[in-house]
């Protein structure tokens, strides 16, 4: 297989995954620095990387690095949120410009106001109502605008086996007081859960499809839909607690210093359309992340 991989933000949630659906895919060679080994930030350290990584061979770089901390962003965060979610792809974007490499820019539902009334779809508005949003729908920009063949993937509600994240959280909430307290969970926004390893797996099929699938922004979301109450219920009853002990609330009862979408929910029309493998439904996908002890520590 004559392709090289470049993974930013390797030793991340999704960068792991990245590397192992790589490896299942019969990539051999990939390269997936942490931050602390790359930062997206440094245009030298860039620039170098990409035009080390391909060796002779044809260089994806697959841009996971992101500054997700979405409330810290509000305030103390914001610098580094602009640094490494919009200045980051830029760099990327520049030097696979100038060495030949492509790039998949990995992005997020918060690019929308979550006002939509149906599924959000890959030219619909973008109206992000807070600075990671902004930052993110920057970085889409720089790389949509520069002169380097690449894919912006908007993906949307991530859990995995590494890292924290709600699914996580909820998972080890259901092993504490065991039929005793209850969980309050927001029921009135709505998105698609989805396993990074499904992802990872999907972003891996449209690296080796890049030379045949039109440049652009593609959605990628395991498939169906639900709300953080309904996704909390299911990992209750998926580690053999009562979901019972999960109750609802609305957004209104529980203000974050980041305001949520409203509706996440991503079309995928344009992903299928593209001949790309279609991530499963979000419940199966729980289910296989469960066995496979994603949501376990």
């Amino acid at each position: 297989m004559n392709l090289s991989l470049l993974i930013t933000g390797g030793g991340g949630q999704l960068g792991q995954d990245l590397v192992a659906a790589a490896v299942r895919a019969g990539i051999t060679r990939i390269h997936a620095p942490g931050s602390a080994e790359l930062d997206v930030t440094d245009v030298a350290a860039v620039s170098h990387a990409i035009f080390s990584g391909g060796h002779g061979t044809r260089l994806v770089v697959i841009n996971a690095a992101a500054y997700t901390a979405v409330d810290a962003a509000e305030g103390q965060g914001a610098a580094r949120a602009l640094a490494v979610n919009a200045r980051g792809p830029a760099n990327l974007a520049a030097a696979c410009a100038a060495h030949q490499a492509h790039l998949l820019q990995v992005s997020t539902d918060y690019v929308f106001d979550g006002g939509s009334a149906g599924p959000n779809r890959v030219d619909g508005r973008t109206a992000p109502r807070t600075v990671y949003g902004r930052t993110k729908l920057a970085g889409e920009r720089a790389v949509l605008s520069s002169e380097a063949s690449a894919h912006v993937v908007r993906t949307a509600w991530l859990y995995g086996a590494h890292g924290a994240n709600f699914v996580r959280t909820m998972a080890r909430m259901a092993g504490l007081a065991q039929g005793a307290e209850t969980v309050r969970v927001v029921d009135d926004q709505h998105g698609n859960p989805t396993w990074t390893a499904d992802l990872a797996d999907g972003l891996i099929a449209l690296a080796l499809a890049a030379d045949r699938v039109p440049a652009g922004v593609l959605h990628c979301v395991n498939a169906g839909t639900t709300t953080w109450f309904g996704l909390a219920k299911a990992v209750f009853a998926e580690v053999g607690a009562d979901p019972g002990r999960v109750s609802l609330c609305s957004t209104a009862e529980y203000p974050r210093p980041a305001p949520r979408p409203a509706n996440s929910v991503l079309d995928t029309a344009g992903w299928a359309g593209a001949g790309l493998p279609e991530l499963r439904p979000w419940r199966a996908a729980l289910h296989a992340a469960s066995a496979a002890g994603a949501l376990a520590g």
